[in-house]
């Protein structure tokens, strides 16, 4: 694809903004769940190794070196795992509690699928053989 590289980037940048917005509510406490913010919880601060993952995604999408492309698509999909497992934890009901899931969380795993398909397109300059 011509364009995967620029779109895994910009996917990379949605996925950061989406590590900052609410990701859920849990009513009952009032609390608001963000990636970088968990107050209330036991959950961490599970947008931490998106962000540090997504700049090194970042930066080997940039590099036009085949070992980068290839180490990229591991990188993906560490990526890709992560932000399904955010989904699973805060998204679940938790002794009676369901949490209301916001449109963050949805961005957050579809950024994460359209990174790891970006990785499997890289654009890598075909040299002649002499």
């Amino acid at each position: 694809m011509k364009y995967s590289q620029q779109i895994g980037m910009l996917a990379v940048l949605l996925m950061a903004v989406a590590c900052f917005l609410p990701w859920s509510i849990i009513e009952s406490k009032q609390l608001t769940i963000t990636g970088m913010q968990t107050v209330g919880t036991s959950f961490g601060r599970p947008g931490l190794f998106l962000l540090i993952f997504g700049t090194i995604g970042f930066i080997l999408f940039a590099l036009p070196m085949i070992w980068a492309k290839r180490t990229n698509v591991f990188v993906s999909a560490l990526i890709l795992a992560w932000s399904i497992r955010n989904y699973i934890l805060v998204s679940t009901c938790m002794f009676g509690e369901c949490p209301v899931k916001q449109p963050a969380l949805y961005v957050l795993v579809v950024c994460a699928v359209v990174i790891q398909l970006m990785s499997f397109f890289p654009r890598i300059p075909v040299g002649t053989k002499q």
